[in-house]
């Protein structure tokens, strides 16, 4: 089966929101950024973004949108029901659909990860042996000091 015809299922905890996704990521990383600390509750986000159109999505979502130091718009949508932080997307990549890694279905780590992201900020117990490392992101560019609570 090619790359292009993959598919995988995953969805919220509670089962309420179901996706379907089509083909490899466009991009998976190991993010330690403060946003994604605080959308999974713990010490990194493994993120993994798709097209758009590579994502079908069934059930309610709910979105809260916030505006980060670097004066973008993130929004995260979880499952209403359960609370599961299911999605995601950028201002700066709005063809892309952030995916939680770990709300896919067994297996829920199936693609590659070579990226580690705002390393920073990353908890001292938290090692990886991936490839690539970066204290932020080329895209990373603050405009605004970010709430204490935040910084990272």
């Amino acid at each position: 089966m090619s790359d292009q015809m993959e598919h995988h299922t995953g969805g919220c905890q509670c089962g309420a929101v179901r996706y379907e996704t089509t083909g490899l990521p466009s991009k998976a990383a190991v993010c330690h950024c403060r946003y994604c600390q605080t959308r999974t509750g713990s010490a990194f986000g493994v993120s993994a973004y798709f097209p758009k159109e590579a994502v079908k999505i069934t059930g309610p979502l709910t979105d809260y949108s916030f505006v980060t130091e670097s004066g973008r718009r993130f929004t995260t949508r979880f499952c209403p029901t359960c609370g599961t932080n299911v999605f995601w997307s950028l201002e700066m990549s709005p063809d892309l659909i952030g995916v939680a890694a770990g709300t896919f279905d067994p297996p829920t780590f199936w693609f590659p990860i070579s990226r580690e992201i705002f390393t920073r900020s990353a908890a001292p117990f938290v090692h990886t042996d991936l490839p690539e490392k970066s204290e932020t992101t080329a895209s990373y560019n603050p405009v605004a000091e970010d709430r204490p609570q935040m910084r990272g």
